[in-house]
């Protein structure tokens, strides 16, 4: 029996690569010219949150099941990938709240790599594993489920266009809850291009006062989430999806990783840092500088209702015949917070491919 995998991102190329070993006959279809979907434009962290409590009070409205699947398999599919030849960057993620490693991109693809067909639309006929990446690049969709899409920046590969929601929920599949959340951050309003995606992340909202175009201080620097994911969306549903960053002498000292706040603004670009004077609305006591951002969406949390063998499930709850989802196309792992999405693209996608082996 040959197995189809839609989509060559992190979730289909581990779900092919799988196949392969169990005896398997593949065929592998991406949509976009080259292979790795977005992890390939990603700092490629693989991680899990430390402790299983706090996955759950991160992503409360996510699937129990699904959440526990993930936290549980990741450190054994981690292995996996060592053992496959993926090329481990650094040991842990750097950051205490979680345990991972971070894996060369182009690495992960040279290790999972197999023959795949490029520039090829469309999902084929089950048994498949739909892996394309869920739905951040479709106009359409995006504005069905999120916002106008004219008003976010892509920040992803521009090849995830929800053709396997759409092929899954054309023969009687269903959604998860949080279809109107998003993976992303806010990036300098300038020019950037997909070299830039990690680089040009405006990951100091902890450290800003943030205000809309009209002046409004919509988001209490209290209140923004250690992923900051909360205050992009957030920003999203803002005029023209921008914000302004304000910031005084003290948050250009704080340091984000390897960085200072002000090393950050000096290196984002000139036409999105902001004179006080240019500003619509008066800077508060204390400013010295300012940015405008915009939000970006990396990827879709909300999506296809999987099992925890990430079949996908009707409304009664029923398995389509043949159909499974990995990566972000499966919803339900990270609803309500952020999660690893490529933890997700692994172990779903190694999941996906034992149970389709049988």
């Amino acid at each position: 029996m040959t197995v189809s995998v839609a989509g060559a991102g992190m979730a289909g190329l581990v779900a092919a690569a799988r196949l392969r070993e169990l005896g398997h006959d593949v065929r592998v279809r991406e949509k976009g010219t080259r292979l790795g979907g977005s992890m390939l434009l990603s700092s490629c962290v693989v991680w899990r949150h430390r402790d299983f409590d706090e996955f759950r009070a991160e992503c409360r409205g996510g699937d129990e099941r699904l959440q526990r699947l993930v936290w549980e398999r990741l450190d054994d599919a981690i292995a996996w990938l060592v053992a496959r030849g993926a090329r481990v960057v650094w040991e842990e993620t750097g950051n205490p709240r979680t345990v991972g490693k971070r894996f060369d991109p182009r690495g992960v693809v040279e290790a999972l790599g197999g023959d795949v067909e490029t520039s090829v639309d469309g999902c084929v006929e089950p048994p498949v594993i739909l892996c394309t990446g869920g739905f951040a690049g479709s106009s359409e969709l995006v504005t069905r489920f999120i916002r106008p899409a004219a008003s976010l920046r892509l920040r992803a590969n521009p090849w995830s266009t929800g053709d396997g929601l759409c092929f899954a929920l054309d023969r009687g599949g269903s959604l998860t809850d949080g279809m109107e959340e998003f993976y992303g951050r806010n990036m300098p309003d300038a020019p950037w291009d997909e070299t830039q995606l990690v680089s040009m992340s405006q990951l100091y909202a902890r450290y800003a006062r943030i205000y809309d175009e009209d002046g409004v201080e919509f988001f209490a620097r209290e209140d923004v989430g250690w992923s900051e994911t909360n205050v992009v969306q957030a920003t999203a549903h803002r005029r023209d999806a921008k914000a302004y960053y304000v910031l005084d002498e003290a948050a250009l000292k704080e340091r984000v990783r390897d960085r200072t706040v002000g090393e950050m603004l000096e290196a984002a670009p000139s036409e999105a840092r902001v004179s006080l004077d240019d500003l619509p609305f008066d800077p508060p006591a204390g400013a010295v500088a300012a940015t405008r951002v915009i939000a970006s969406i990396t990827h879709t949390i909300g999506g296809l209702r999987v099992d925890d063998r990430a079949r996908v499930l009707r409304e009664d709850g029923s398995e389509l015949d043949g159909i499974w989802a990995a990566g972000v196309d499966a919803g339900g792992v990270a609803t309500g917070g952020y999660a690893s999405g490529l933890a997700q693209a692994l172990v779903l996608g190694l999941v996906a491919a034992d149970d389709a082996a049988g």
